[in-house]
């Protein structure tokens, strides 16, 4: 639950970051305005469910949030998203970037370490690598 709890308030980190920069200015800007509010939105309800929901989709959740999120910044660093062009500076941008690589590492990590890895491997259709039931027979 340790775990779990790092991974949600990772998550509502960036996700606060996210707003402030909303109400800071950014809810101003065509398409990434909407997204940073959407973003501190779907934080809230990411986090609530990794804390409340016992199973691997919210660490997925949470996961993908992460590198989704960080994945976007990068974007908007390098070439620039939606006409948005970011720094890798700032105590905003570092804040972030820290939060959604923790949300992304500590996802995966809760994943392994919970052991949805292996319950989601004993589920998964075995593949027939022998030739019992291939058809061919042994002359």
């Amino acid at each position: 639950m340790k775990l779990r709890m790092i991974v949600a308030a990772a998550v509502l980190v960036s996700g606060a970051v996210h707003l402030i920069l909303w109400a800071d200015g950014m809810r101003d800007v065509s398409v990434v305005g909407p997204m940073f509010l959407l973003n501190a939105v779907g934080a809230l309800v990411i986090a609530g469910a990794v804390l409340f929901w016992r199973s691997w989709v919210p660490l997925l959740m949470a996961a993908g949030f992460g590198a989704s999120t960080l994945g976007a910044f990068v974007i908007a660093a390098t070439v620039g998203l939606f006409g948005v062009h970011e720094t890798w500076t700032g105590g905003y941008a570092i804040t972030a970037n820290v939060a959604e690589l923790v949300a992304l590492v500590g996802g995966c990590w809760a994943l392994y370490a919970e052991g949805w890895a292996a319950t989601a491997r004993n589920h998964m259709p075995h593949r027939n690598t022998g030739s019992a039931h291939t058809g061919h027979h042994a002359t």
